[in-house]
C-alpha cells in the first residue's frame, strides 16, 4: 500500500557554478510529494494522516520554508535538495512509524521541472 501527501514551501536560491538566469537570486514555491509504503496497522491505517503531515512539517517544511537555501546547502539544486529530503525522511519514517519512504518528488514551481528520488 502507498500513502502520499503534497506539501508546499517557499524559498530563494541561486545555483553555484552555473551560467544562465538561475545563477541569479530567485525564488520558487516548491511542491513536495512524499510517498510512504507499509502494511495497514490494527487500527486500519498505514499512518495517521495528521502524523504524516506533522512529521514532514517538523523535519522538512519548517526547516526549508521562507529560507535562503544557499545558507543551508552548498549548491541548492533541486536534485541536491531532493536527496537531502529523502535521506532525512527515510530514517524518520522507519524509526518512528515502521514505514518505508517509497519516494519523494520535488517540483521547482508549478510549471517547472521535478526530481523524484526512490
Amino acid at each position: 500500500m502507498l500513502l502520499s501527501r503534497d506539501f508546499y514551501f517557499d524559498a530563494a536560491h541561486k545555483i553555484v557554478d552555473y551560467q544562465g538566469k538561475c545563477e541569479n537570486l530567485h525564488g520558487h514555491t516548491y511542491k513536495l510529494t512524499v510517498t510512504i509504503t507499509g502494511t495497514i496497522k490494527e487500527n486500519g491505517m498505514l499512518l495517521d494522516f495528521a502524523l504524516f503531515k506533522k512529521t514532514v512539517d517538523e523535519y522538512v517544511i519548517s526547516y526549508l520554508d521562507h529560507t535562503y537555501l544557499n545558507e543551508l546547502f552548498p549548491n541548492p539544486t533541486t536534485e541536491n535538495i531532493a536527496m537531502w529530503i529523502f535521506e532525512k525522511l527515510s530514517s524518520v519514517f522507519l524509526e518512528q512509524f515502521g514505514c518505508t519512504l517509497f519516494e519523494i518528488t520535488l517540483y521547482e514551481g508549478h510549471n517547472n521541472n521535478r526530481v523524484t528520488v526512490r
